[in-house]
């Protein structure tokens, strides 16, 4: 058996890093496409049983949903019944079996990956999807993309541990099943995958997250497709386009209005989260007061409470002549304030979907104002409600790309990209650092996941190994797991994936785990004296090969000529090297004296113009059972 080898590299280089990342993804994808086929059909058997069996009422949906009309609300004395119930029922799940379920998924998340070293409990992702479904289905406003999200980061955190990878190959699952997540219930798999890596920080990607994110997310989406249609979920909007210079004028304004309106809601809401955690009620009763208020809030405006999505529709069409006109200026700020009524009181949902929505009732209020009185607006609403989409929550959630590739695949029109970026980069200049997402950082150079690694580049090509202290039989010292939630390193783990477990755990030491026992003890000092080593001697582990070289991995049978033989005996054409033969499952470095035996795998290093050379040797003594030529 002969093959070449190409070694696993940082980022998505490596061929083993994509096998891996396509297996992984493709895992993380499917519990992301069923997950939210599972949690949007909750969603509409929660609206059922609460809006629909208590008030009479069903929302409208959108045209990719069945596009249900809007209806008036059968019994509206019942509805802050109904939105009270969903919030209590949603209360007593959430604080009862896991209270990190509460709130919106996505920033759980991102916290995980910045400051848990993406570790998630299993139990989160059921309870999420079950509060969640809960909260929206009586009338909460809240969105599906949070739950959607979790749910398979989640699953992308526990297949990560249960495989053993390391720290941040976990980080990275959790990152993909994020935008999975969002990809398939949004039914935008490029824009998730973007939004998985530009959500974690306010003014960097997370690089490494974008392949493994782009084959959850691609595997997500179309699971989800395969049960519920593949219809943007606004439906396609082929006639829409920019036409106009002019209107990039009213399209700079929108953006400065999303800007502003987007900093009221990511203060509205955290300022409205930090009122319910004084209310002198039990954590599981405040969501029931947060919904009996939106119930409330819905008796005047219906477009406020549940996903909102339905009167986005609405307000792509001409029906948005037909609404007064404080309604449509209104819709923007109730459902601000359901939103953080909702959500904020400890009801479980997301707050992406609702930023959207938001969004879409600022540009529909801009262009209703407007409309004939700035010069060249569109005859449709649709343009302006689209890119107020993008602006708002674009600039407020610091993902510009991701909303602008995600409300595309959500109307099925790029055309307005020109508008869009010039509201969404006026939008996230005004909002500055400002964020609807409080665990974002400012950049991967803050980041623990990557501060050690910026700072001492060379400890990325050093492994536990090379600086552990090993056990030579008995158990190790005490301190080696006296104190509590120290991690367990792995003798492969990289160092600077080492040091970042230390110091998050707050300890500076760490047992060395392998095959389920342990083996050796990493100290703090341990890292140090190798780094300083390694900078002294000028040796570091290699991460790629040069252009021009090649390495061939050949397994010898029984029948090799080569088998038996030393290795000065063999003349290799090409001049090519012997670095390394696997025996056993011990490495062998090699000498002259090396005696080739079956099973052996041998690693040769050659250059790209002898390569056939080498693999026609080898296939031919593996073959014929020649002697050697070199003899």
């Amino acid at each position: 058996m002969l093959k070449t080898v190409i070694p696993e590299g940082k980022g998505f280089e490596g061929t083993r890093y994509l096998a891996k990342w396509l297996v992984l993804g493709t895992a993380i994808g499917l519990i992301a496409g069923f997950g939210a086929v599972i949690f949007i059909r909750a969603i509409g058997l929660a609206t059922d049983l609460f809006l629909g069996a208590i008030a009479g009422y069903i929302p409208p949906g959108p045209f990719g949903e069945g596009a249900a009309p809007v209806e008036a609300i059968g019994r509206p004395w019942l509805l802050p019944v109904a939105t009270g119930l969903g919030g209590l029922l949603s209360g007593i799940i959430v604080f009862s079996l896991a209270p990190e379920a509460e709130g919106h998924g996505t920033d759980a998340a991102i916290a995980a990956i910045h400051f848990n070293a993406g570790r998630l409990r299993a139990r989160v992702a059921p309870v999420k999807l079950v509060a969640s479904a809960i909260t929206i289905g009586s009338g909460g406003s809240g969105g599906r993309e949070g739950p959607a999200a979790q749910i398979s980061a989640t699953f992308g955190s526990v297949l990560a541990t249960w495989l053993g990878l390391s720290a941040q190959d976990r980080r990275i699952a959790v990152a993909a099943g994020m935008g999975a997540g969002i990809g398939a219930i949004f039914r935008a798999p490029l824009g998730g995958a973007v939004m998985a890596a530009e959500i974690l920080y306010l003014h960097d990607l997370e690089v490494e997250a974008l392949i493994p994110a782009l084959i959850a997310s691609i595997v997500g989406y179309s699971v989800f497709g395969l049960f519920e249609g593949w219809e943007p979920i606004f439906g396609a909007q082929p006639g829409l386009g920019f036409e106009n210079p002019v209107t990039l004028v009213s399209y700079a304004l929108l953006g400065i209005v999303c800007g502003l309106v987007g900093l009221l809601y990511a203060k509205s809401f955290y300022g409205i989260e930090a009122l319910f955690r004084r209310v002198p009620l039990p954590r599981w009763v405040r969501p029931a007061l947060g919904g009996l208020l939106v119930g409330l809030l819905g008796l005047v405006v219906a477009g406020a409470i549940h996903t909102g999505y339905g009167w986005v529709q609405v307000a792509m069409s001409p029906e948005l002549l037909a609404l007064p006109l404080w309604l449509v200026l209104a819709l923007p700020f109730a459902k601000i304030l359901a939103t953080s009524l909702s959500i904020g009181s400890g009801g479980s949902g997301g707050i992406f979907g609702p930023g959207m929505v938001i969004g879409a009732f600022v540009g529909a209020a801009f262009w209703r104002v407007g409309h004939g009185v700035l010069p060249a607006l569109p005859a449709s609403p649709a343009p302006f409600v689209i890119v107020g989409m993008i602006a708002l929550f674009g600039g407020i959630a610091h993902a510009p790309l991701a909303m602008m590739l995600m409300v595309g695949e959500m109307t099925g029109n790029l055309s307005l990209l020109a508008p869009a970026m010039i509201a969404v980069a006026l939008s996230t200049a005004l909002v500055g650092d400002a964020t609807i997402y409080r665990s974002q950082l400012p950049d991967r150079g803050s980041a623990p996941a990557h501060r050690v690694r910026l700072s001492f580049p060379l400890l990325s090509s050093l492994r536990v190994r090379d600086a552990m202290v090993a056990f030579h039989g008995g158990p190790g010292p005490e301190g080696a797991s006296g104190a509590e939630q120290v991690p367990a390193l792995a003798p492969d783990e990289g160092l600077d994936d080492a040091l970042e477990q230390l110091s998050t755990a707050g300890v500076s030491s760490a047992p060395v785990v392998a095959e389920g026992q342990t083996i050796g003890e990493l100290k703090t000092r341990d890292i140090v004296a190798a780094y300083k080593g390694a900078l002294s001697r000028g040796v570091r582990r290699s991460q790629r090969l040069g252009p021009e070289s090649e390495l061939l991995e050949a397994r010898l049978d029984a029948e090799s000529p080569l088998t038996g033989r030393m290795l000065r005996e063999v003349a290799f054409p090409g001049d090519a090297l012997v670095v390394s033969i696997l025996r056993d499952g011990e490495t062998i470095f090699p000498k002259g004296t090396t005696l080739l035996a079956a099973g052996d795998r041998v690693l040769l290093l050659t250059d790209r113009r002898g390569e056939d050379a080498v693999k026609r040797f080898l296939e031919q003594r593996t073959r014929s059972g020649a002697r050697e030529g070199g003899e």
